[in-house]
């Protein structure tokens, strides 16, 4: 195994698919000789060809009609929107064309696309850059939504999204592409979609978040223990569809459950993930399931996003309600 951080791991998971199958191209604005803003895909042209990895015009909307008509001559396209604060020009072609596409057709045409983009506090970007806007994408049916929080979970869930013959948004969140390294094995694997992940095992707590609120709940979890309570870390990674039956598991073991988000507490999925356990375990809880979110505001300047961002200790105040509830 190597020492990756996400964004290597990204690359090779995208170098994986390129020699694997001839079908799998990238484009996107600055990703063929600049290899992408964050350098995801640095190298690639070089290796694969102009024919296999190439820059776009900036006109996100460009982008989108390109994948649905690549994808439906055969091709597997892994178009890259540069932040995906700018998904609304693209948003016809992603909910209206691709997410429909396979209903549409009677399951003649599929939509094998994967769609990449950062996003994501935290790195002082500039207005439209850091938005959580991924309940736009969860709230359309027919469209997979993948989140990873670790370079291990985006390699395996990656390949996986290029594998899959459906319309996948692969987020990336801007502060974890460079913040840490572990062991990612250098083989092609697969993590499945729709699967979440249990990151810590506990039974007094429940925290259920995805992207970079895994490790301020993780953190949360340490100073916690500290104080004589077990907390169980659930990482969604595949924000849609969720894995309902992992989170009822662990809520019916400890009977208390919050939910972390990044986005907006109006925004994110975490009320649709409350409501889930509510109607299916309300009998198991010992106490209401609450939020931790930002305020309802759009999101600040550079200045003000480290007092707007939630963090571990809005987590740990959170979930020292439940349990003294």
């Amino acid at each position: 195994m190597a020492q990756m951080t996400m964004i290597q791991a990204i690359t090779d998971a995208l170098r994986t698919e390129l020699k694997n199958d001839e079908n799998v191209l990238l484009f996107g604005e600055d990703i063929g000789v600049n290899g992408g803003v964050f350098r995801a895909t640095e190298g690639l042209q070089k290796e694969f060809g102009v024919d296999r990895v190439f820059d776009t015009p900036l006109a996100e909307s460009g982008i989108g009609g390109l994948a649905i008509g690549l994808s439906l001559q055969g091709f597997r396209p892994v178009p890259e929107i540069q932040f995906f604060g700018f998904v609304y020009e693209v948003m016809d072609s992603i909910s209206g064309q691709l997410a429909r596409l396979s209903y549409r057709s009677g399951g003649v045409y599929n939509a094998p696309v994967t769609i990449r983009s950062p996003f994501g506090g935290g790195v002082h970007t500039p207005e439209m850059h850091s938005d959580s806007l991924e309940s736009l994408m969860t709230a359309q049916p027919g469209l997979t939504v993948v989140v990873p929080s670790t370079p291990y979970d985006a390699k395996g869930l990656l390949i996986s999204s290029i594998r899959n013959d459906n319309p996948v948004i692969f987020l990336e969140h801007l502060k974890l592409y460079r913040s840490f390294r572990e062991e990612v094995p250098e083989e092609a694997y697969e993590i499945p979609l729709g699967k979440a992940d249990v990151k810590r095992e506990g039974k007094d707590l429940t925290i259920i978040a995805y992207g970079l609120m895994v490790h301020e709940s993780l953190k949360a979890a340490e100073e916690l223990e500290k104080e004589g309570h077990s907390v169980e870390v659930i990482d969604l990674r595949t924000i849609q569809p969720i894995d309902i039956e992992t989170i009822i598991a662990s809520v019916e073991k400890t009977g208390r459950a919050i939910v972390v988000q990044e986005a907006q507490k109006q925004a994110g999925i975490a009320a649709n993930v409350v409501a889930e356990i509510t109607e299916r375990a309300i009998l198991s809880l010992e106490a209401p399931v609450l939020r931790v979110a930002a305020p309802d505001t759009v999101y600040p300047f550079p200045q003000a996003e480290g007092v707007w961002l939630p963090n571990y200790k809005d987590v740990m105040e959170t979930a020292k309600k439940v349990l003294t509830f």
